[in-house]
């Protein structure tokens, strides 16, 4: 046999041994070319991958690691000198790739390794971001835990149900074993035991001092904080649990100072927190003072005992936001409280003041209708003194006699002023007086004033004048009878408190360099195109008056001593009526006086319309021998009044002005007098007020029965001075209204206008 020459001086092989080397280097060189092909299908696959170089060394590595394992199969047997060679050069060249495969190791393991840190990196990243995630997981349902709490608390705002529902709903989204509420008492010393997710079934109530530590600790926290669970404020829980023994003594115990309990059993309670609930102060809405002490509520939340859970941070976030939205929802509460309970004192006071006002309107009411009466039943007896007095004085008198019956009719007229003043002042009291408007004479009235006042100056010889400057308009609009009214109560006032001298009555435009009440320098009227400021001033030469009682004089019923200068008789009522007839007409009014024995000077400054047309009086109209008529012989005149005394007056002055003159005492009478065909009264005179039939329904009935030109001319008697009795008789179509008490010239006006333009002007009244 031949041996190898390569290998000179080896024994015959083992056949065994080479057959499992055969086979054995087989198996190595098929999965040596094998695992190349896995990493070229790696490599062409793979879209990213840093080290494909590398993975050709491998490659090429493990080829020629296979090769000379394949090239082994055919050295087992006897083999040539070219396999021999072939076999050198395959594993000279494995020997350089595998030294070269080492070398690339060296550099390339350095990068595997950072790639490695990378991974830890991303790794530990990634765990953050799953932290992270589970984090806001838990916010999450923190805040779907909050919202629904929130939700449910503010629901209501009603206290105790926002209460129990906070504790129901917290010991549900915590599962807690026991949830209660303190509040503070009025006093703010003590904290009382009022809510508990299992209430007491003792009445006996709970409180602990304020001054316990574990209860200032929790006042001085911000937020929720842990307490343990044998704490004062967590043993009052176990009242409810654990048996209790009541001694029926009042002593501090575990500082309770209040419902005295022993426990029996030691509680077992778990974890436990506190947090304080800011309340809102009553004060603020009983004008308490700034800087009062805060009060807080304590809420207390106590965990299972039988169970290992510890308070997470999320869990008292959640009970930190609660205690805000409790918070809120109890001042929103307590602020619905407080207004129900202002509501139900306004709703109490409006009833008391509604009540009072009932009372004031029948008060009032009974007033009126008590003046109403007094003024019907005064003018009554005042008609027939008055028109007998003037009928007197028509007549043949001696001196004396003439003197005594102008002495009653002047005491006559002053009663009749002090009815007047007395009904006008109550009517401006309770505000049922208003002012008319209507276009008027304005120089005509302060000459009527002056012609008035002459009669009693000329008997004390007194001068008196009265100068309206050019530029005061004629015709303006306004309320003349009051106006008329109050200037005639400052003239008259001058008359009777001067005994000698003169009286000087000036009117003009009110302007801005005229003098004015130094104590109302607000009041600054200015004349405008549609209204103008009537300035009138009286001066007299009487007494004067002590500054000191000026203030006094226009306050009703003000009547100074004869040291101030102005006692003189009097009701007290005139400048009072006149300061309120002149604020009526948004003017002023002001005394001036230098003092006793100096004489005074009343200022008073009205506003008056301007009117759009110049209207003439009606009665302008009338031929001038109708204007002034004085003899109405022929005119016939029906009066009707069921006073026999009023009767016998208004006939009286009728036939002394020369009328025929048929009376009646029924309105009956007075419609059966009217329907006789060959009676054709001129001027009906009805009295308003009648039993039986009044004058409106038989005014009604003249109207449905004759038409305007086949009746008389009607005219309203009546004592009623208020303005719906007025427009009431004006309504039912009578021609005007005469006012008793009436005089002979009174009279005589009358049927001078009613007779010249068909009707009576309102200041006939």
């Amino acid at each position: 046999m031949d041996h190898c020459e390569c290998f000179p001086g080896f024994g015959p092989p083992d056949d065994s041994l080479l057959q499992w080397q055969y086979v054995s280097d087989a198996f190595i060189a098929l999965a040596y070319f094998s695992i190349p092909l896995e990493l070229v299908y790696f490599v062409k696959k793979a879209t990213f991958f840093p080290y494909r170089w590398v993975l050709v060394q491998f490659g090429a590595f493990i080829i020629l690691c296979g090769l000379t394992h394949m090239i082994n199969l055919w050295t087992f047997g006897v083999h040539s000198r070219s396999i021999a060679v072939i076999m050198t050069i395959a594993k000279g060249l494995t020997a350089i790739v595998s030294c070269a495969t080492a070398v690339m190791l060296v550099h390339i393991i350095p990068d595997l390794l950072s790639v490695k840190v990378r991974e830890m990196f991303l790794r530990n990243k990634a765990g953050e971001l799953d932290r992270e995630l589970g984090m806001m997981k838990t916010a999450q349902e923190t805040g779907r835990h909050v919202r629904m709490l929130t939700h449910e608390i503010r629901s209501s705002l009603d206290r105790h149900t926002i209460l129990r529902t906070t504790i129901g709903e917290l010991a549900r989204t915590l599962q807690l074993e026991e949830c209660m509420l303190w509040m503070p008492q009025r006093s703010g010393a003590d904290l009382q035991l009022t809510h508990q997710l299992h209430p007491p079934s003792s009445l006996v109530p709970i409180t602990l001092a304020m001054n316990d530590p574990t209860v200032q600790d929790v006042m001085q926290s911000p937020g929720a904080i842990e307490i343990s669970p044998t704490s004062t404020l967590s043993l009052a829980a176990t009242a409810n649990v654990y048996p209790v023994q009541w001694d029926g003594s009042s002593h501090s115990q575990n500082g309770f100072t209040k419902g005295p309990l022993t426990l029996t059993a030691q509680p077992q309670f778990g974890d436990a927190v506190a947090i304080r609930v800011p309340l809102l102060h009553m004060a603020s809405f009983n004008d308490g003072e700034e800087g009062e002490n805060q009060l807080f509520a304590i809420m207390v939340l106590m965990l299972p005992g039988n169970s290992a859970r510890r308070w997470h941070q999320h869990e008292l976030e959640i009970v930190e936001v609660v205690a805000d939205q409790v918070a809120v929802a109890l001042s929103h509460a307590a602020i619905l409280e407080e207004s129900l309970r202002a509501c139900d004192q306004l709703q109490e006071q409006n009833a008391s003041l509604d009540g009072a006002r009932r009372e004031a309107e029948k008060a009032i009411q009974a007033k009126n209708d008590f003046l109403a009466v007094m003024n019907h039943e005064m003018r009554t007896p005042m008609h027939a003194i008055i028109a007998l007095s003037s009928l007197l004085q028509e007549s043949e008198l001696t001196p004396e006699q003439r003197s005594w019956t102008g002495t009653v009719l002047k005491s006559a007229n002053l009663l009749a002023t002090l009815i007047n003043d007395v009904l006008d002042l109550s009517r401006l009291e309770d505000g049922s007086l208003e002012l008319e408007a209507k276009d008027f004479n304005l120089h005509t009235v302060f000459k009527e004033v002056t012609n008035l006042v002459k009669p009693i100056a000329s008997v004390k010889k007194l001068v008196v004048t009265n100068q309206i400057a050019a530029d005061v308009p004629e015709l303006v609009t306004g309320d003349d009878k009051r106006l008329m009214q109050t200037a005639l109560n400052v003239v008259g006032n001058a008359v009777k408190f001067t005994k000698e001298g003169s009286i000087s009555m000036t009117v003009c435009l009110e302007r801005p360099e005229l003098e004015r009440d130094p104590n109302t320098p607000d009041f600054q009227p200015v004349n405008t195109t549609e209204y103008i400021y009537i300035r009138v001033q009286v001066k007299d030469t009487g007494r004067g008056v002590d500054p000191s009682t000026i203030p006094k004089l226009f306050n009703k019923f003000a009547q100074p001593d004869g040291t101030g200068g102005r006692s003189g008789g009097g009701t007290g009522l005139g400048l009072a009526i006149c300061k309120r007839f002149v604020s009526l007409m948004d003017g002023h009014i002001w005394l001036e006086s230098e003092g006793i024995g100096r004489g005074s000077v009343v200022t008073f400054v009205v506003k008056l319309g301007l009117p759009i047309a110049q209207v003439e009086a009606a009665a302008t109209s009338a031929p001038p021998s109708l204007r002034n008529r004085t003899d109405f012989a022929g005119v016939r005149v029906l009066v009707t009044d069921d006073n026999s005394v009023n009767r016998m007056v208004t006939r009286g002055l009728l036939i002394r002005l020369g009328c025929d003159v048929t009376v009646v005492g029924s309105g009956r009478e007075c419609l059966a007098a009217i329907a006789k065909p060959d009676q054709k009264y001129q001027v009906l005179l009805l009295d308003v007020l009648m039993p039986d039939m009044d004058g409106y329904e038989v005014a009604t009935r003249i109207q449905e029965r004759l038409s305007k030109n086949e009746r008389p001319l009607m005219v309203a008697l009546t004592a009623n001075t208020d303005k719906r009795t007025r427009e009431k008789c004006l309504k039912l179509g009578m021609d005007g209204v005469l006012l008793k008490p009436i005089s002979l010239e009174k009279m005589r006006r009358c049927l001078n206008e009613i007779l010249t333009t068909g009707s009576l002007s309102e200041n006939k009244q």
